[in-house]
Protein backbone atom coordinates (compact mmCIF):
# COMPACT_ATOMS: atom_id res chain seq x y z
CA UNK A 1 0.00 0.00 0.00
CA UNK A 2 0.95 3.43 -0.70
CA UNK A 3 2.51 5.72 1.68
CA UNK A 4 0.57 9.14 2.09
CA UNK A 5 1.80 12.62 1.52
CA UNK A 6 -0.59 15.72 2.50
CA UNK A 7 -0.13 18.66 -0.13
CA UNK A 8 -0.78 21.75 0.78
CA UNK A 9 -1.59 24.73 -1.35
CA UNK A 10 -2.63 21.75 -3.98
CA UNK A 11 -4.49 24.03 -6.39
CA UNK A 12 -1.29 27.03 -6.33
CA UNK A 13 1.04 27.34 -8.93
CA UNK A 14 3.95 25.40 -7.60
CA UNK A 15 1.94 23.07 -5.11
CA UNK A 16 -0.55 21.94 -7.97
CA UNK A 17 2.95 20.80 -9.70
CA UNK A 18 4.01 18.99 -6.89
CA UNK A 19 0.71 17.35 -6.75
CA UNK A 20 1.05 16.43 -9.96
CA UNK A 21 4.32 14.37 -9.62
CA UNK A 22 4.09 13.34 -6.21
CA UNK A 23 0.52 11.18 -6.99
CA UNK A 24 2.28 8.65 -8.89
CA UNK A 25 4.31 7.61 -6.20
CA UNK A 26 2.12 8.20 -2.79
CA UNK A 27 -1.72 8.51 -2.30
CA UNK A 28 -1.73 12.18 -2.24
CA UNK A 29 -3.96 14.19 0.18
CA UNK A 30 -4.63 17.93 -1.81
CA UNK A 31 -5.44 20.52 0.85
CA UNK A 32 -6.72 23.97 -0.25
CA UNK A 33 -9.27 26.68 0.43
CA UNK A 34 -11.41 24.69 -2.40
CA UNK A 35 -11.44 22.08 -4.12
CA UNK A 36 -11.28 22.22 -7.82
CA UNK A 37 -13.57 21.37 -10.53
CA UNK A 38 -11.93 18.26 -11.70
CA UNK A 39 -11.16 16.35 -9.17
CA UNK A 40 -11.09 12.42 -10.90
CA UNK A 41 -6.58 12.53 -10.75
CA UNK A 42 -5.74 9.07 -9.73
CA UNK A 43 -3.83 8.91 -6.38
CA UNK A 44 -5.29 12.60 -5.34
CA UNK A 45 -8.06 13.07 -2.33
CA UNK A 46 -8.98 16.98 -2.67
CA UNK A 47 -9.63 18.51 1.13
CA UNK A 48 -11.05 21.49 0.95
CA UNK A 49 -9.13 23.31 4.54
CA UNK A 50 -8.52 26.91 5.64
CA UNK A 51 -4.74 26.37 7.11
CA UNK A 52 -5.23 29.39 9.21
CA UNK A 53 -8.31 27.72 11.38
CA UNK A 54 -6.17 24.79 14.10
CA UNK A 55 -8.91 22.71 14.53
CA UNK A 56 -10.16 21.66 10.53
CA UNK A 57 -6.07 21.64 10.29
CA UNK A 58 -5.32 19.40 12.81
CA UNK A 59 -8.05 17.39 12.24
CA UNK A 60 -7.10 16.61 8.58
CA UNK A 61 -3.64 15.87 8.53
CA UNK A 62 -3.59 14.15 12.05
CA UNK A 63 -6.47 11.71 11.00
CA UNK A 64 -4.97 11.48 7.46
CA UNK A 65 -2.18 9.67 9.17
CA UNK A 66 0.92 10.73 7.00
CA UNK A 67 4.69 9.68 6.39
CA UNK A 68 5.27 13.34 5.19
CA UNK A 69 3.97 16.63 4.80
CA UNK A 70 4.49 19.54 1.99
CA UNK A 71 3.55 22.26 2.87
CA UNK A 72 3.34 25.45 0.07
CA UNK A 73 0.07 26.80 1.39
CA UNK A 74 0.79 30.39 1.82
CA UNK A 75 -0.09 33.71 0.45
CA UNK A 76 3.68 33.96 -2.12
CA UNK A 77 3.64 37.84 -2.52
CA UNK A 78 2.84 41.39 -1.08
CA UNK A 79 1.49 42.34 -5.10
CA UNK A 80 -2.28 42.09 -4.09
CA UNK A 81 -2.16 41.93 -0.25
CA UNK A 82 -1.72 43.72 2.67
CA UNK A 83 1.54 42.90 4.46
CA UNK A 84 0.11 42.18 7.65
CA UNK A 85 -2.63 40.22 5.85
CA UNK A 86 0.05 38.12 4.22
CA UNK A 87 2.53 37.91 7.32
CA UNK A 88 -0.96 36.49 9.48
CA UNK A 89 -1.87 34.49 7.50
CA UNK A 90 1.23 32.40 6.04
CA UNK A 91 2.29 32.58 9.93
CA UNK A 92 -0.78 30.66 11.40
CA UNK A 93 -1.08 28.24 8.71
CA UNK A 94 2.82 27.30 8.25
CA UNK A 95 2.20 26.61 12.15
CA UNK A 96 -0.94 24.95 12.47
CA UNK A 97 0.12 22.76 9.36
CA UNK A 98 3.58 21.91 11.16
CA UNK A 99 2.23 21.51 14.47
CA UNK A 100 -0.19 18.75 13.49
CA UNK A 101 2.45 17.39 11.41
CA UNK A 102 4.63 16.85 14.61
CA UNK A 103 1.86 15.41 16.22
CA UNK A 104 0.98 12.85 13.72
CA UNK A 105 4.72 11.93 13.54
CA UNK A 106 5.22 13.06 9.30
CA UNK A 107 8.45 14.55 8.28
CA UNK A 108 7.81 17.99 6.38
CA UNK A 109 9.14 19.46 3.32
CA UNK A 110 8.07 23.40 2.80
CA UNK A 111 8.69 26.55 1.19
CA UNK A 112 10.43 29.32 2.75
CA UNK A 113 11.38 31.37 0.59
CA UNK A 114 14.41 33.36 -1.69
CA UNK A 115 13.50 36.66 0.14
CA UNK A 116 14.86 35.66 3.71
CA UNK A 117 18.07 37.47 1.88
CA UNK A 118 16.43 40.34 1.62
CA UNK A 119 15.78 40.40 -2.23
CA UNK A 120 12.99 43.10 -2.05
CA UNK A 121 14.84 45.62 -0.60
CA UNK A 122 13.71 49.15 -2.27
CA UNK A 123 17.05 49.39 -3.04
CA UNK A 124 18.66 45.84 -2.94
CA UNK A 125 22.01 45.60 -1.69
CA UNK A 126 25.08 43.23 -2.12
CA UNK A 127 25.29 40.12 0.16
CA UNK A 128 28.25 39.60 2.50
CA UNK A 129 29.81 37.24 -0.16
CA UNK A 130 28.90 35.36 -3.23
CA UNK A 131 27.48 32.74 -4.03
CA UNK A 132 24.98 33.26 -1.58
CA UNK A 133 24.58 29.88 1.08
CA UNK A 134 22.10 28.80 3.51
CA UNK A 135 24.79 30.15 6.01
CA UNK A 136 24.25 33.82 4.53
CA UNK A 137 22.59 35.96 7.42
CA UNK A 138 19.04 36.72 6.37
CA UNK A 139 17.62 40.06 5.93
CA UNK A 140 13.91 40.44 5.81
CA UNK A 141 12.34 43.81 4.30
CA UNK A 142 8.54 43.05 4.34
CA UNK A 143 5.26 40.94 6.10
CA UNK A 144 5.61 37.99 3.57
CA UNK A 145 9.52 37.49 4.24
CA UNK A 146 8.94 37.66 7.70
CA UNK A 147 6.58 35.30 7.68
CA UNK A 148 9.31 32.82 5.66
CA UNK A 149 11.67 33.18 8.71
CA UNK A 150 8.50 32.49 11.45
CA UNK A 151 8.06 29.73 9.24
CA UNK A 152 11.32 28.69 9.97
CA UNK A 153 11.50 29.14 13.41
CA UNK A 154 8.19 26.99 13.82
CA UNK A 155 10.13 24.51 11.69
CA UNK A 156 13.32 24.43 14.70
CA UNK A 157 10.36 23.69 17.48
CA UNK A 158 8.81 20.72 15.63
CA UNK A 159 12.50 19.18 15.58
CA UNK A 160 12.73 19.72 18.98
CA UNK A 161 9.63 18.59 20.48
CA UNK A 162 8.18 15.69 18.17
CA UNK A 163 11.76 14.76 16.52
CA UNK A 164 10.35 14.63 12.93
CA UNK A 165 12.63 16.36 9.97
CA UNK A 166 11.79 19.38 8.38
CA UNK A 167 13.44 20.45 5.20
CA UNK A 168 12.84 24.49 4.26
CA UNK A 169 13.29 25.17 1.12
CA UNK A 170 14.18 28.68 -0.25
CA UNK A 171 13.09 28.48 -4.41
CA UNK A 172 13.83 31.18 -6.11
CA UNK A 173 11.53 33.27 -8.83
CA UNK A 174 9.58 30.22 -9.55
CA UNK A 175 9.48 30.07 -13.85
CA UNK A 176 6.91 27.69 -15.60
CA UNK A 177 8.09 25.98 -19.11
CA UNK A 178 7.12 27.86 -21.94
CA UNK A 179 5.60 30.89 -19.68
CA UNK A 180 9.06 31.90 -18.05
CA UNK A 181 8.46 35.58 -17.42
CA UNK A 182 12.00 36.27 -17.57
CA UNK A 183 12.30 36.72 -21.06
CA UNK A 184 11.37 40.45 -21.24
CA UNK A 185 13.83 41.77 -18.40
CA UNK A 186 16.84 39.43 -20.44
CA UNK A 187 15.68 40.90 -23.31
CA UNK A 188 15.99 44.75 -22.40
CA UNK A 189 19.45 44.12 -20.06
CA UNK A 190 21.94 46.14 -20.70
CA UNK A 191 25.13 46.69 -18.97
CA UNK A 192 25.27 50.67 -19.46
CA UNK A 193 21.72 50.83 -18.19
CA UNK A 194 21.64 48.54 -15.87
CA UNK A 195 19.98 48.83 -12.20
CA UNK A 196 20.03 46.51 -8.83
CA UNK A 197 18.26 43.75 -9.18
CA UNK A 198 17.14 42.07 -5.82
CA UNK A 199 18.31 38.24 -6.46
CA UNK A 200 20.86 39.14 -9.03
CA UNK A 201 18.83 38.05 -12.25
CA UNK A 202 18.24 34.25 -10.38
CA UNK A 203 15.15 31.69 -11.07
CA UNK A 204 14.39 28.57 -10.95
CA UNK A 205 12.20 26.15 -13.14
CA UNK A 206 8.75 24.50 -11.31
CA UNK A 207 10.27 20.61 -12.46
CA UNK A 208 13.35 22.03 -10.48
CA UNK A 209 11.80 22.58 -7.39
CA UNK A 210 9.46 19.47 -7.80
CA UNK A 211 12.91 17.29 -7.75
CA UNK A 212 14.29 18.66 -5.02
CA UNK A 213 11.08 18.27 -2.70
CA UNK A 214 10.97 14.51 -4.28
CA UNK A 215 14.30 14.56 -3.09
CA UNK A 216 14.16 15.61 0.32
CA UNK A 217 11.40 13.19 0.74
CA UNK A 218 13.58 10.30 0.00
CA UNK A 219 16.75 11.37 1.95
CA UNK A 220 17.30 10.16 5.44
CA UNK A 221 18.15 13.27 7.75
CA UNK A 222 17.83 14.18 10.52
CA UNK A 223 16.37 17.60 12.60
CA UNK A 224 15.78 20.81 10.60
CA UNK A 225 17.96 21.63 7.50
CA UNK A 226 17.37 24.46 4.56
CA UNK A 227 17.91 24.34 1.04
CA UNK A 228 18.38 26.33 -1.78
CA UNK A 229 16.34 26.03 -4.57
CA UNK A 230 17.98 27.89 -7.43
CA UNK A 231 18.63 27.06 -11.67
CA UNK A 232 22.40 26.87 -12.12
CA UNK A 233 23.03 29.66 -14.15
CA UNK A 234 21.26 33.83 -14.38
CA UNK A 235 18.77 34.21 -16.48
CA UNK A 236 20.29 36.63 -18.82
CA UNK A 237 22.81 34.53 -20.26
CA UNK A 238 26.21 37.22 -19.52
CA UNK A 239 28.35 36.48 -17.25
CA UNK A 240 27.29 37.11 -13.42
CA UNK A 241 30.01 39.46 -11.73
CA UNK A 242 30.17 41.68 -15.01
CA UNK A 243 26.02 41.81 -14.72
CA UNK A 244 26.22 42.36 -10.89
CA UNK A 245 29.22 45.03 -11.14
CA UNK A 246 27.35 46.76 -13.97
CA UNK A 247 24.20 47.01 -11.94
CA UNK A 248 25.46 47.42 -8.13
CA UNK A 249 28.36 49.50 -8.37
CA UNK A 250 30.33 47.28 -6.88
CA UNK A 251 31.62 43.99 -5.34
CA UNK A 252 31.43 41.85 -2.09
CA UNK A 253 35.32 41.36 -1.25
CA UNK A 254 34.67 37.53 -1.16
CA UNK A 255 33.18 36.85 -4.65
CA UNK A 256 33.37 33.59 -6.16
CA UNK A 257 31.67 33.22 -9.33
CA UNK A 258 32.35 31.67 -12.54
CA UNK A 259 30.67 32.85 -16.28
CA UNK A 260 27.17 32.64 -15.85
CA UNK A 261 26.98 30.67 -12.46
CA UNK A 262 24.07 31.61 -10.42
CA UNK A 263 24.38 33.98 -7.67
CA UNK A 264 23.39 31.56 -5.38
CA UNK A 265 24.73 28.06 -4.02
CA UNK A 266 22.69 24.82 -3.91
CA UNK A 267 25.61 23.03 -2.73
CA UNK A 268 24.04 21.85 0.33
CA UNK A 269 20.92 20.24 -1.49
CA UNK A 270 23.69 18.23 -3.35
CA UNK A 271 26.14 17.34 -0.15
CA UNK A 272 22.89 16.18 1.31
CA UNK A 273 20.24 15.10 -1.24
CA UNK A 274 22.08 14.64 -4.25
CA UNK A 275 19.99 16.91 -5.51
CA UNK A 276 21.34 19.60 -8.21
CA UNK A 277 18.63 21.65 -10.69
CA UNK A 278 18.56 20.54 -14.27
CA UNK A 279 16.94 23.06 -16.02
CA UNK A 280 17.90 26.25 -17.93
CA UNK A 281 16.13 29.03 -19.67
CA UNK A 282 18.04 28.59 -22.73
CA UNK A 283 15.59 25.28 -23.46
CA UNK A 284 12.71 25.77 -20.93
CA UNK A 285 11.33 29.33 -22.03
CA UNK A 286 9.79 27.71 -25.54
CA UNK A 287 9.09 24.42 -24.20
CA UNK A 288 5.71 22.96 -24.40
CA UNK A 289 5.16 21.36 -21.14
CA UNK A 290 1.99 19.95 -20.02
CA UNK A 291 1.03 21.31 -16.07
CA UNK A 292 -1.37 19.54 -14.34
CA UNK A 293 -5.10 18.88 -15.60
CA UNK A 294 -7.25 19.70 -12.31
CA UNK A 295 -6.46 23.28 -12.47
Amino acid sequence: MSETVIVTGALGGAGSWVVDELRHEYEVVAVDLSIPARTDIDGVDFRAVDLTEQGPTWETIVDADPTAVVHFGNIPHEEDNAGGDVYENNVLSTYHTLEAAGRAGADVVWASSETVYGTHWDEPELPDYFPVDVDHPVRPWNGYETSKLAGEAAAERVVNRFGVSVASVRPSWIQYPGRYRITQIREEFDFESAGRFGNYWSYVDIRDVVSLVAAALDADFEGHEVFNAFAADNFLGVDSVAAIEAGFGDLPPDCDLDGDESAFSTEHASDLLGWAPEHSWRTAEDESVEGPAFV
